[in-house]
């Protein structure tokens, strides 16, 4: 039995049904582990294939199954589908890998197991669940966004996510010194073949690459020139946009809720070498702090432009969410236009394609707020499609889906 299938099916059972999310379950099951290269390796290939394609996958499974079906079951069952049915293992091997594993962990009956994979074929017709692996609602928002670009599009979440990283001047050096290849650069950001993983690379551990997608990227590029200005970054998360910032000689200061998150920027921007003040806010209420001439508010959202690295999300999104989200962030936006002074800009970003999120989100917001009036964005070296305002990045070929506004304050 492989263990790198036993861990697979763990950490999907702890995403599928405890609403962990992938990234930081499969890592620490893979650090706690030490598998060998080839067996972490597949072990990540079922785990984040078998989350993109799910819906798929149950399609296939549920005229299989009878009466109810535990969830450790169902994690083992979608994982062997998988396998079978999109990675190309061969069915013999899939059925005695699975069939073992089942008796080990006690996860499903192997006999169960046996019968359900070898019936199992991949589900035909032209069903957003069977063609793309994702729920319907959802395959029509994409459509609603980007028209004919939408069956791309699709197609192109269910493709493994790139390695992106914004590389220092030594850092392209330093990577192909190791054996490491770039393979093409989107807007500064370049897509990386890594021979070793990225925190024992040299470019990694002197502060020459940091890890971005490049429609993240083009999010701090949406507020132009920022060398010894005054930022607020609100929302900051881990602080990747902060740290972007402040390489690009910005006066930061990153507003975050959570404490701990902060902890992960201050050792982020210490192994860049740069600095930002982080300061922790709930901004649902006012910050109350000096205006500056640029505010970012990267908005909390559903992370629905985001299915290629975080696919468990498309399990867990419905359209009640996204209004709920919506409502978080209008009262951000609300806030976050107080911390911006007169003549000075606001750049609101959501990692979502739901325009409730984004355009209607900042429609809202200038019906409100008359003394804000959008403007062009700038070239922001990704495809993107117009909006009624601002614009999304198009989440083709290993990018990130994003909403971008540009908001500039009367003088």
């Amino acid at each position: 039995m492989n263990p790198g299938r036993a861990l697979a099916v763990r950490v999907l059972h702890r995403v599928l049904s405890e609403g962990q999310y992938a990234a930081p379950a499969l890592d620490a099951s893979l650090a706690s582990a030490r598998l060998p290269a080839r067996d972490a390796g597949l072990a990540t290939h079922i785990v984040y294939g078998t989350l993109r394609r799910a819906p798929a996958l149950r399609l296939a499974l549920e005229p299989l199954l009878r009466g109810k079906t535990t969830p450790k079951a169902w994690a083992l069952l979608l994982a062997g589908a998988f396998e079978k049915l999109y990675l190309g293992t061969p069915e013999h091997a899939v059925v005695n890998e699975y069939v073992s594993l089942a008796r080990e962990s006690r996860f499903a009956p192997p006999g169960l197991v046996n019968a359900v994979l070898r019936r199992a074929e991949a589900p035909t017709g032209d069903s957003p669940e069977a063609r793309y692996a994702l729920p319907g609602w959802l395959a029509q928002e994409l459509e609603r966004v980007y028209g004919y670009q939408a069956s791309n599009v699709m197609d192109s979440l269910l493709e493994p996510q790139p390695l992106w990283l914004r590389l220092g001047e030594q850092g392209p050096d330093l990577l192909e010194g190791e054996g490491s290849l770039i393979e093409r650069t989107v807007a500064g950001v370049d897509a990386v073949a890594l021979d070793r993983p990225l925190r024992q690379t040299a470019a990694y551990r002197q502060g020459q690459a940091q890890p971005v997608n490049p429609a993240s990227a083009a999010v701090v590029t949406a507020l132009g020139d920022v060398r010894r200005q005054k930022v607020y970054d609100l929302a900051g998360g881990a602080g990747i946009k902060a740290a972007l910032l402040a390489l690009a000689g910005a006066d930061v200061t990153s507003v975050e809720l959570q404490p701990h998150k902060h902890e992960a920027a201050r050792s982020n921007l210490k192994r860049l070498g740069t600095r930002a003040r982080l300061l922790t806010h709930d901004l649902t209420r006012p910050l109350g702090a000096v205006p500056a001439p640029f505010v970012l508010l990267d908005a909390p959202c559903t992370g629905s432009g985001t299915l290629r690295a975080h696919p468990e999300i498309k399990a867990r999104l419905t359209p009640q969410a996204v209004g709920e989200m919506a409502q978080v962030q209008a009262q951000l936006l609300g806030n976050a236009a107080a911390l911006v002074e007169p003549g000075g800009l606001l750049v609101y970003s959501v990692c979502s394609v739901f325009p409730q999120e984004g355009p209607q989100q900042v429609q809202a917001f200038l019906a409100a707020h008359p003394e804000f009036q959008a403007e062009a964005l700038p070239d922001l070296g990704v495809p993107t499609v117009p909006a009624e305002v601002g614009a999304f990045t198009v989440p083709l070929d290993g990018l990130d889906g994003f909403y971008i506004a540009r908001l500039r304050r009367e003088g």
